[in-house]
């Protein structure tokens, strides 16, 4: 009698397994040997490759010394009527195997980083159809989710009610930007990008680049424009990168708060032009939607100078409005740690 066991040890014996082999070998039916098979494969005992009659099954450590058998790419396009992103991940599981052969903390990342950003473009995009393309090459995972909708750039700032494109990105670098709040926290965009080795949104002619292997931060016009908004999201597949150590970046763990989301990291040089930061305008443009968290980095590499009235809205008046945040800097060169001082030193003698 056929039995999964033995289903099993055929495996391991031929490594390659087919439906057909067992129908002739024991006397059983299709339907039976399939059922059998079916059970292995959502235990994760047995890996199916390719689809219909011509697909065959392995095991996951045949899979994972022969990378070569499993499919090297999944592309589909979803109307966007009662979509929900656990499904679209389930089917890619299913089909594009190599997710599940990838180690548990680059599966974390990936799980991750899809479902918030397929669930953005569900909820956010107002698009009739969804496109998802994720392949392996050269050790590189990547996906891309891809809508014609309204644009996130755009979407930012309508409800927003910013100026540009520019400040609506600039909005989304900080975290917990969304055009939802009753419904979403604003944090994904902020953490998938944190996660990547390189995140990219492409939308209406403006791409924000997160490239976390330099690590650095871009933000491009670019002549064809993009309807929509296009993610694409890489991670190479020999990453030592741990989600929980993304989360823990930006938590402030010495608080009773816990892991809350409470740090972030301004990099100044993208708030204007030719790395000059003089107008008080400007500060008050970086300290936008700042009083939200608890610790704040500001990474001034870059940035060639800072003019008083700059440092002073920082420092002194946003300071003195909101005294429990701790602000902190980085990358100064010795003109903008001069004024960064000169600011701190003018609000310590005015209290």
């Amino acid at each position: 009698m056929l039995t999964k066991e033995k289903i099993l040890q055929a495996a391991k014996e031929k490594r390659q397994i087919r439906t057909a082999q067992f129908t002739r070998g024991f006397g059983v039916s299709r339907q039976y040997v399939s059922g059998l098979i079916r059970l292995l494969v959502a235990s994760e005992q047995l890996i199916k490759i390719g689809s219909t009659r011509r697909a065959f099954y392995v095991l996951p450590t045949y899979a994972r010394r022969h990378p070569e058998i499993l499919p090297s790419r999944f592309l589909k396009t979803y109307t966007n009527k009662g979509l929900e992103e656990h499904q679209v991940l389930a089917e890619v599981e299913k089909k594009f195997t190599v997710v599940s052969q990838l180690k548990e903390t680059l599966r974390d990342i990936f799980t991750y980083a899809f479902s918030e950003m397929c669930n953005n473009a569900i909820e956010h995009s107002r698009s009739k159809s969804i496109s998802v393309e994720v392949f392996l090459k050269a050790k590189e995972l990547c996906f891309i989710i891809d809508d014609a909708g309204i644009g996130v750039f755009r979407n930012v700032m309508k409800k927003r009610n910013l100026r540009s494109p520019l400040e609506a990105i600039q909005d989304l670098l900080k975290g917990k930007t969304t055009t939802m709040p009753k419904a979403h926290s604003g944090e994904g965009i902020f953490f998938t990008s944190k996660a990547a080795d390189e995140f990219t949104l492409d939308s209406y002619g403006y791409q924000m680049i997160t490239n976390n292997t330099i690590p650095d931060v871009f933000i491009r016009q670019v002549p064809r424009s993009k309807r929509g908004t296009r993610v694409t999201f890489k991670i190479r597949t020999d990453s030592s990168r741990h989600l929980s150590e993304v989360f823990k970046r930006y938590a402030d763990l010495k608080s009773e708060s816990g892991y809350g989301f409470d740090k972030t990291e301004i990099r100044v040089k993208l708030f204007t032009l030719g790395g000059i930061h003089i107008s008080r305008s400007q500060a008050r443009r970086v300290l936008h939607g700042l009083e939200k968290f608890k610790i704040i980095l500001f990474d001034f590499d870059k940035v060639t100078m800072v003019g008083q009235a700059f440092a002073d809205e920082i420092y002194r008046v946003f300071h003195s409005k909101y005294p429990d945040i701790e602000l902190n800097a980085t990358n100064m060169n010795e003109a903008v740690r001069f004024m960064v001082m000169h600011a701190k030193t003018e609000a310590e003698r005015k209290k």
